[in-house]
């Protein structure tokens, strides 16, 4: 025959009540204002990182370019095209780097949500910026390297696969989920 172990020494604790567990967890995916406006800046601040990186590739490129001994060989147009292109990559960083500027400036204020709606649409306006200077350097180098009719041909391709992967694909994304029920 097999006895049970003795009862550990001390008071008993059967009547005692149960330990308090804590607050119930959250729901997953539950997130409040706050947290939700900070993790949202922090994903778009990265995504920001990334365009950047593009961003100074394309101005380095177009600084090279007017260096070149061939570029006095550009014509009238082609030369429009190279100051239109590097400005507009010049204002695309600029536009892309607003959002990590008001990040700065008003760290740690209040309205962190409007902050991130705000510095969403500003990443859209240097999106579209983006997409039209990496048009205009495609437009340029195609237009020296195979022709004019050739060069505005591709160019309007890529400036389509540009709106289209960019601009309407998300819309229509966006607006699909929208309408689900």
């Amino acid at each position: 025959m097999t006895s049970s172990p003795p009862p550990p020494p001390g008071p008993d604790h059967s009547d005692a009540p149960a330990p308090d567990p804590g607050p119930a967890p959250l729901p997953q995916g539950w997130e409040n204002p706050a947290v939700r406006a900070d993790r949202r800046l922090v994903e778009l601040l990265q995504e920001l990182r990334v365009l950047q990186t593009g961003v100074q590739i394309v101005f380095a490129f177009l600084l090279g370019v007017a260096f070149t001994p061939r570029f006095a060989e550009l014509s009238d147009a082609q030369q429009d095209i190279y100051v239109t292109t590097l400005l507009l990559t010049v204002v695309a960083a600029a536009v892309l780097a607003t959002p990590v500027a008001l990040h700065r400036g008003l760290y740690r204020h209040p309205g962190k949500a409007r902050i991130v709606h705000v510095s969403a649409r500003i990443a859209q306006y240097g999106l579209l910026l983006l997409a039209c200077a990496l048009t205009g350097a495609v437009l340029l180098v195609l237009d020296v390297v195979l022709g004019t009719a050739a060069a505005v041909a591709i160019t309007a391709v890529i400036a389509l696969i540009f709106a289209t992967l960019w601009f309407v694909l998300p819309w229509a994304l966006r607006r699909a989920a929208r309408d689900r029920p």
